[in-house]
Parts: structure tokens; sequence; C-alpha cells
């Protein structure tokens, strides 16, 4: 027997996040996210930027997982955050997220601005310069996302919304 194909509504509902605020939001967290830590894990790093590569990889997991949940409309599953609760978990994993973004840019220019030396054509030597410098983009995307969905849960919260969308 062929697999049935997905009911009209739940693709309506997919669709319908997708082409919200939030799920814009939360794919381009995810790909700022994904950025980060892959150009942090693919080169040299020591120190500090342990925990740009512990943010980026913490919140790039769980913002899939709530990604996820959110586009299959599987929320009511997870026991006392989904359901009523879902816009308040949003909002606080948006809010840490953003707290925790904070510092982790300002290590990565930092460490940037440290490796300015190296950014010279007569350096002949291995520079991380050019890697700091996009880990250090991609973290200030990053921080951004996680604040304009912040703007955007409180807003709905504020107005006494209970959904995401």
């Amino acid at each position: 027997m062929p697999p049935q194909p997905p009911e009209p509504q739940v693709r309506k509902n997919i669709l319908k996040f997708l082409c919200s605020f939030l799920g814009i939001v939360r794919i381009l967290q995810v790909v700022f996210g994904a950025g980060l830590w892959v150009t942090i894990a693919a080169n040299k790093y020591e120190g500090s930027i342990h925990f740009v590569l512990f943010v980026a990889v913490l919140f790039w997991l769980l913002t899939l997982a709530l990604f996820f949940l959110t586009l299959l409309d599987k929320q009511d599953l997870v026991p006392l955050l989904g359901g009523e609760r879902w816009l308040c978990t949003n909002l606080a994993h948006d809010v840490a997220a953003a707290v925790l973004y904070l510092p982790a840019v300002g290590i990565m220019i930092y460490k940037t601005d440290q490796n300015s030396y190296c950014n010279l054509d007569q350096y002949k030597h291995y520079c991380l310069y050019k890697v700091y410098l996009t880990a250090a983009a991609f973290a200030c995307l990053c921080c951004l996302a996680y604040l304009l969905a912040v703007v955007y849960g409180a807003c709905r919260k504020c107005r006494g919304e209970q959904t995401i969308i």
C-alpha cells in the first residue's frame, strides 16, 4: 500500500508556519548558527572561543527542535512547556539565546581585533583573522535574528495571544 499524502490541513499548517515571520526567522537562526559553528569548528580555536562554540551549537540544536516541533504542530507533546505555554517557551528560548549571543559576539570581535596584525599581504604564516571575522559576522547575524524573535514574541505575548503564528 503506497504511503498516504499528508492531509491538506497539515500541509496548510506547514506552509502557514514556513511563510510566517517566526518561521522565516527560525530558518535564519538555523542557517546563521550553522554558519557560525561550522566556521569555528573547521579551524583551529582556543580559549574563549570554546564558549562561542558552546553557545552556537547549543542554540542551533534547540532552535532546530523548536522549529520542527512547531512545523509539525507537535508542541502539545512537550510536557510542561507545550500547549498554552508554547509562546512563552519560545520567548524564553529566544531571550536566553540573545543574552548568551551578546558575549559571544564580544568574544569574536575581541579575537578578530587581536588577530588583525596578520591581515597583511606580506604575512606568510597561518592567520585566523578572516576566520574570526567571518565568525563574528555570523554571531552578529545570529544575535540579531534572536533579538527579532524576542521582539516579535514579546509583542504577541503583550497582545494576549497564545500561539506562535
